[in-house]
């Protein structure tokens, strides 16, 4: 099918020859050896460094287009080779970047740091930078000598070992088996299916899924256990060499947070577990099991025939429900469906998924696959989140400090979500598709905020154990993930023996403390998104404010801008609240 060109991306807005793009990178070559002279120097002056930080930013903009063009033109059509041939070129570029670049932070962390804090003093013109350098002195303590630094680098492959060795096995190696599907059909389970699978209204499908996924990990729990505990011990290991207290203290200093980020969510989370509780006994009641097991928790139960939206309907729905962030906002917004920011439909070999990519200078560029499936819009509203966070702070702050960190990078996405979900609810007269939407709402939450938060509390409880030079068997590992979801669920479900190889399959867990971070940035956003919808006076400008600061400000304290801190229970609690009131709106409907 010929699309319209209005749905396409307009990749001229990067290039608009391959002759501009061969320049560019040229200009980067060039630039990266004069980046080089200043190699052995950089802290001699401060116009050395001023010098090279002005070179090294005007280059990053450059390589920023330079690597969005050949990525865009391969995610477009990840079988051409002309594609395939362009994303290899700007891949290279990408290593030779990284190495031409890699002493910059090192030669700042062994200067002398009085030294580096007058240049500042005294060169305005390093002002602009003070941000980067300040946070590259401050990871000084953390930061071992050279011999020592590059010898721990020298085994970086060898600590990823333990990931990439659970990648093949799981990705490559793991055949789960047939499922007879409700028609009859026999079909290969895959980790990609199996999640379709459960939300199958057919109780035999679900089972079966369930059923043939554990039992493969459950024949392999004894290798994987070996796996995770080895990245486990590694983590352990180079946090104290690091000089860190802890695995987790180490984590969460790099995430620009703190432990009492970690140690508020625990505690808002299981102090709230009774509304979790209720949610459960909901959905058993609502599809009418007495024997309601862990592979019935995905099942929809007002979920009928997909209703079917246009692109063009899909963007008004967005664009009123996001009316309440005011008009330039929305006018933006206008302005990336009709410049042709979002590249909009399936075509072959296209690149599955939704992400938006803001490059600097230019415009954030959204990529998805719309099937003219109502989820649609809400993915259309996530990404222009994350598009609006990027264009803000793109516009108001130079590119070193313009990249948010991860803690806050969900918020903008999951504000918007619930800004939809909210418009969809407030405007929908079925009452049926209306218990839909707040039955979705409700399972985003569970997903994200409880269900995240178990994986994170399995994560700590691991840690400390080994940290404390505790031995754990692959045993020891199922029982305490058991426990977790006994304590999580509640009484009203069946905890299947099955549910503790669970922890097994989880990816992220190799990602020392990274599944804490979705909790908190779906705790932020529904903070904010309340604020919004309360209309409390200038928060709307407060919210916008803080999307254009970047990284000027650490995580925690930007956050702090709109009224939300992370180290408090509060704000758990506040997400608890507003959980339980969507129960109490669902209920209300039956």
């Amino acid at each position: 099918m010929v699309q319209e060109e209005k749905y396409n991306w307009n990749l001229q807005d990067l290039f608009k020859s391959e002759s501009e793009f061969k320049k560019a990178k040229n200009e980067i070559e060039d630039n990266l050896k004069k980046i080089g002279d200043y190699k052995g120097i950089l802290c001699d002056t401060a116009e050395n460094l001023y010098n090279c930080y002005l070179i090294y930013e005007k280059t990053l903009e450059l390589f920023d287009k330079v690597y969005s063009y050949g990525m865009f033109k391969y995610h477009l059509d990840m079988a051409n080779q002309e594609g395939i041939k362009k994303f290899k070129e700007v891949e290279s570029i990408a290593t030779e970047f990284e190495t031409s670049t890699a002493f910059i932070v090192p030669e700042i962390t062994y200067a002398d740091e009085s030294k580096i804090y007058k240049f500042i003093e005294d060169y305005p013109n390093l002002k602009k930078y003070e941000r980067d350098i300040k946070d590259t002195l401050e990871k000084k303590k953390h930061i071992l000598t050279k011999a020592e630094e590059e010898l721990l680098s020298k085994y970086s492959e060898v600590f990823s070992a333990s990931e990439n060795t659970f990648d093949i096995l799981t990705n490559a190696e793991f055949k789960f088996g047939e499922i007879i599907k409700e028609n009859g059909q026999s079909v290969q389970l895959t980790d990609a299916t199996y999640t379709n699978f459960l939300k199958s209204q057919n109780e035999s499908v679900r089972k079966q899924a369930f059923d043939l996924m554990y039992k493969k990990y459950s024949e392999y729990i004894n290798t994987i256990a070996e796996l995770y505990l080895s990245n486990v011990k590694t983590t352990a290991i180079t946090s104290k060499i690091r000089k860190y207290n802890s695995s987790l203290e180490r984590a969460t200093d790099k995430d620009d947070a703190s432990i009492k980020v970690y140690e508020a969510l625990m505690e808002g989370v299981n102090n709230t577990l009774n509304i979790n509780h209720n949610f459960i006994s909901l959905k058993r009641e609502l599809l009418k099991k007495n024997d309601f097991h862990m592979y019935d928790l995905y099942v929809n139960p007002f979920e009928e025939e997909k209703d079917e939206i246009t692109f063009e309907e899909a963007k008004k729905e967005v664009l009123d429900a996001l009316q309440v962030l005011g008009d330039e906002y929305v006018d933006k917004l206008k302005e990336a469906f009709n410049s042709r920011w979002i590249d909009v439909y399936e075509k072959p070999n296209k690149r599955g998924g939704a992400y938006s990519s803001g490059v600097y200078g230019v415009h954030p560029f959204v990529l998805m696959s719309f099937t003219s499936n109502k989820r649609d819009v809400s993915t259309i509203a996530h990404e222009l989140g994350h598009s609006m966070h990027s264009y803000y702070s793109n516009k108001e702050q130079g590119i070193i400090d313009a990249g948010y960190t991860i803690m806050v990078a969900e918020v903008a996405s999951t504000v918007n979500e619930i800004l939809l979900s909210e418009y969809q609810i407030k405007n929908e007269k079925n009452p049926v598709k209306k218990a839909e939407i707040i039955y979705e709402l409700l399972e985003m939450i569970r997903a994200t905020f409880y269900r995240q938060s178990m994986f994170a509390e399995f994560e700590k409880i691991v840690h400390e154990k080994i940290e404390n030079s505790e031995i754990l068997s692959s045993e020891d590992l199922n029982n305490i993930y058991y426990e977790l979801n006994e304590k999580y669920f509640g009484e009203n479900i069946f905890i299947d023996q099955e549910i503790k190889y669970e922890w097994a399959r989880i990816p992220h867990f190799y990602s020392d403390f990274y599944v804490y971070k979705y909790a908190t940035g779906i705790s932020a956003a529904i903070c904010i998104a309340t604020k919004i919808l309360n209309r409390e006076e200038g928060f709307v400008e407060k919210y916008i404010s803080m999307l254009k600061q970047g990284r000027m400000k650490k995580s925690i304290d930007l956050l702090k801008m709109v009224d939300v801190d992370l180290e408090s229970f509060d704000t758990y609690y506040r997400t608890a609240k507003y959980y339980e009131q969507k129960i109490a709106d669902l209920k209300a409907l039956l």
